[in-house]
């Protein structure tokens, strides 16, 4: 599952992606977009108290994660994604956050 792209996991990389990058914002999904300099894709999902308890938090990290998998095929190398969970999020099904996230993807202009 893990090939198509790599988590990110060092807290500064998520402060640099939210710093530098640029953000695209829906009501279950906020994107984050930042050019890397290697030839490979690495994600970051991250998900606040605002989203509910522990169970909604991990159901939110779940479907984004499943969602972006499905997206990963069409997206470029050489970019650092930091997907963060909403209010919404715990609700809405991964292929209704794919539609989402696929818009931004193609906004940010990083899809093949």
């Amino acid at each position: 599952m893990m090939d198509l792209f790599t988590p990110i996991k060092e807290n500064r990389d998520f402060r640099r992606i939210y710093t530098r990058g640029k953000s695209y914002v829906s009501p279950v999904v906020v994107t984050y977009v930042l050019k890397n300099r290697s030839q490979n894709v690495r994600v970051g999902i991250t998900t606040g108290k605002k989203t509910g308890n522990a169970v909604k938090r991990n159901r939110s990290r779940r479907i984004i994660r499943e969602a972006f998998r499905q997206a990963a095929p069409q997206v470029r190398e050489g970019f650092d994604f930091v997907l963060v969970a909403r209010g919404r999020t715990p609700f809405v099904k991964s292929t209704d956050i794919y539609r989402v996230l696929m818009r931004q993807l193609k906004d940010a202009g990083v899809l093949k």
